[in-house]
């Protein structure tokens, strides 16, 4: 990576400072990136004193989904496998997937390809394992014919049908990546290569392998093999398709065009992806919203069910967002666009459900580790069985220790194992997107359901986040307009809801504002900026204390305020406390369901917030809260995850807001809410579309569920082995005469596969 290391960092396309404070982190792969706070795409900080080129630093996922051009293939095994055609995995050989899918007809070269070799070979199957079991029976054909013919029969099968097994096997020797081809192609190539042996040059055998006047010859076995494996893989393909049907839906809520006004008022229909940031675009009625952006004309009721899962239609009037995919239902409105492409709501729903697709558990670890050393240990015991047989076993020895062998190759096959997780993984964030739970990746899943401790912003996490001004209180001999007027016109620069409610009250009081120079926030804390000749801090105690401010003259009222559940913030110039301002932020209805259920579950719920204790208080009382943290810098509510962290527990952070971006990323599980900022979504594992703490309670009951699920398949992996293995080397032959047939050994590998797909699709 190249790197710079001078501080103050300034990010070199807009000249904001670089920092922890004024950016947002991004966590990937065990790391976190700092980027500017204007979002400058591109840059990253590897530390908040380090600046990263553009090129250097890895791209996040969503990135590398949005920016990739064309469409790129990855394998659900291997999600570090990426390239731009379709093609098999180099490490297992499984088929590429698109990263994204699309609504246009699937891909299914590689099912029509496997269809075609089964349904072609299949005749020619059955008639090879008809005569290996009757052919002896057939008065016309002689035995030596009949090796001769089953070699005509089955060498199309095993070449030509099973072509891409042995590909994929020799690939697997070739990369050092032992895997199910590795001893498919072993398998059925050993049994195919002695058959052949046996048909052409039978005299090169001991008279011992001879049996009904012939040397043994076992190409039905071959041919059967590669049958039931062309089937297998097609279940399998056909299975793995329906993973990517909760992308698909989601694509599908995207409208085709958008009907855009130009600058002489004339209107045309355009296609969504020739809309621009700026662009004015009408909605009428009965037509979904094109794409994210604000209302600038008209009003209508918006149904925002398909993306937020919210069944009341929300009503939209000028200076609203509307978000893209979402239907308007009743009156004409005309829009600003603000995201267009992979900005959009909508994309970047998809593209999180697809990275944590492809991401992997820490479960699979295990497996990982497992399926490593299991290959290796397979051939081991493969030929351990051949040469015990052909020592100790009965006559004829060593046709009895071949077949064993291969009956070991074939059953041991490890798709099962390989498949257990990243099947439920792919299942389970398509059903949290349709329940409005975005999960950035398959650890958020895993380590969801463990959380004991939940700490919560207040402002748009328990409460709706669209605070409302309630009233200015001027300083003794102050005018009360005028503190609303200074505070607004410092608070043009801020983003945080509070300051929103301010700039909204002046305006329609008429207020004339003016533009703040030198503009600084100090998240969580605060503004400062210069009005005119005036040096202006916006914020909370803490603020004023760090100016010298003496609050005396209004401490009365404030308290009076925040005892009502207000928020109140101190507006002075230089140490002179000018007045204070209150804005009152109602709890979401849902808040309090939610909390009860979540205290019901056993956890641990903690409140810290910017706004003043007293404020805070009121809320918790109210939502029935016991701990309370109020006036915490980002800092603090860092600090504070890293000390419950400390003594044992585990934690999840649920916020919305920038100053709640550090401790996002510290926790355990960051959740953010979806009606948040992008900064806080980019720091979080889990994103509740809605913003309803509800979704918390369902998160964890999938996370349990989805654990569970691949528990399960990891239980019946290993257990299918650990039985098959034995009974297929023969134990059980000294005390029942019982063998397993390589035929046998090759359906119950197919349908492992298809059991364990299948038991991971029940999540659905």
């Amino acid at each position: 990576m190249n790197r710079t290391t001078p501080l103050p960092l300034l990010d070199p396309v807009c000249g904001m400072t670089v920092s922890e404070s004024s950016g947002h982190t991004l966590q990937h792969e065990g790391r976190a990136y700092y980027f500017c706070s204007a979002r400058c795409q591109g840059k990253f900080a590897a530390n908040p004193g380090q600046y990263l080129a553009p090129a250097a630093p890895p791209a996040p996922p969503e990135a590398q989904l949005a920016d990739t051009p064309g469409t790129m293939y990855t394998c659900p095994m291997h999600p570090e496998v990426r390239q731009d055609h379709p093609g098999n995995c180099p490490k297992c050989g499984m088929t590429l997937e698109p990263v994204l899918p699309s609504l246009d007809e699937d891909d299914n070269t590689e099912l029509r390809d496997f269809q075609r070799r089964f349904w072609w070979s299949l005749p020619l199957t059955a008639v090879v394992f008809v005569l290996a079991m009757a052919g002896h029976r057939q008065p016309w054909l002689s035995m030596t014919q009949q090796s001769w013919l089953e070699l005509v029969l089955a060498t199309p099968i095993v070449l030509w049908a099973g072509w891409p097994f042995f590909v994929r096997g020799w690939q697997s020797v070739l990369n050092r990546s032992p895997n199910m081809w590795t001893l498919i192609g072993l398998g059925t190539g050993a049994a195919y290569g002695y058959s052949v042996v046996a048909a052409v040059a039978p005299q090169v055998f001991p008279d011992s392998f001879i049996t009904m006047g012939r040397v043994a010859v076992y190409f039905e076995a071959a041919a059967v093999i590669i049958s039931l494996t062309l089937m297998g893989q097609m279940l399998e393909l056909k299975a793995r398709s329906q993973t990517s049907a909760a992308i698909k839906s989601l694509l599908g809520l995207a409208p085709k065009t958008a009907r855009r006004i130009r600058a002489d008022g004339a209107e045309e229909d355009v296609p969504l992806s020739s809309v621009h940031v700026g662009d004015s675009l009408r909605v009428r009625p009965g037509e979904k919203v094109p794409v994210d952006g604000e209302v600038i004309e008209g009003s209508s009721a918006v149904d925002e069910s398909m993306l937020t899962g919210e069944p009341m239609p929300v009503t939209k009037r000028v200076g609203d967002k509307v978000i893209g995919a979402t239907m308007n239902t009743s009156g004409a409105l005309v829009m600003r666009s603000e995201r267009v492409g992979a900005a959009t709501m909508l994309s970047q729903i998809v593209q999180m459900v697809a990275q944590a697709q492809r991401s992997r558990a820490p479960m699979q670890r295990m497996a990982d580790v497992v399926a490593g050393y299991f290959v290796v240990a397979v051939v081991a015991i493969a030929v351990a069985t051949f040469l015990v047989w052909g020592w100790f076993g009965p006559e004829p020895s060593w046709v009895f220790g071949l077949i064993n062998a291969v009956a070991v190759l074939i059953i041991a096959c490890p798709c099962a194992l390989g498949l257990a997780t990243p099947m439920s993984i792919m299942v389970a964030t398509g059903k949290g997107a349709a329940q409005g739970v975005l999960f950035r990746d398959a650890a958020a899943i895993e380590n969801l359901r463990k959380v004991d401790t939940l700490i919560v912003d207040k402002t748009g996490t328990l409460t709706e986040g669209r605070p409302a001004f309630n009233r200015a209180v001027a300083a003794p001999g102050g005018d009360a307009d005028e503190v609303l007027r200074l505070a607004a016109s410092l608070d043009q620069g801020s983003e945080h809801p509070l300051a929103q409610a301010l700039v909204s009250a002046a305006r329609e009081r008429g207020l004339a504002l003016e533009k703040a120079e030198a503009f600084e926030s100090g998240s969580g804390i605060g503004v400062r900026g210069q009005i005119g000749a005036q040096s202006l801090a916006l914020g909370n105690t803490t603020l004023m204390q760090q100016m010298g401010v003496v609050l005396a003259p209004l401490v009365s009222q404030a308290e009076a305020l925040r005892a009502e559940g207000a928020s109140v913030m101190y507006l002075a110039s230089g140490a002179q406390l000018l007045g204070l301002l209150a804005v009152s932020d109602p709890v979401k209805s849902s808040t309090p369901e939610a909390l009860a259920a979540l205290q019901k579950a056993g956890l641990r719920i903690i409140m810290a917030t910017g706004d003043g204790l007293t404020t805070a208080k009121a809320v918790a009382q109210q939502l029935g809260i016991n701990e309370v943290r109020g006036e915490v810098k980002p800092a603090d509510k860092l600090a504070l995850v890293t000390r419950l962290q400390n003594e044992g527990r585990v934690v999840a952070m649920a916020g919305d807001g920038i100053n709640d971006a550090p401790a996002l990323a510290k926790a355990d599980v960051g959740i953010a809410m979806g009606t948040g900022t992008d900064v806080a979504m980019n720091s979080a594992q889990v994103t509740l579309i809605k913003g309803d703490l509800r979704g918390i309670s369902a998160a964890i009951l999938l996370s349990h569920a989805t654990v569970r699920n691949m528990k399960q398949n990891l239980v019946f992996a290993f257990l299918y082995n650990a039985l098959g293995i034995p009974i297929a080397a023969g134990v059980l032959y000294p005390l029942t005469g019982w063998l397993l047939s390589p035929l046998i050994a090759a359906l119950a590998m197919s349908f492992s596969s298809a059991s364990v797909i299948g038991n991971a699709l029940r999540l659905r």
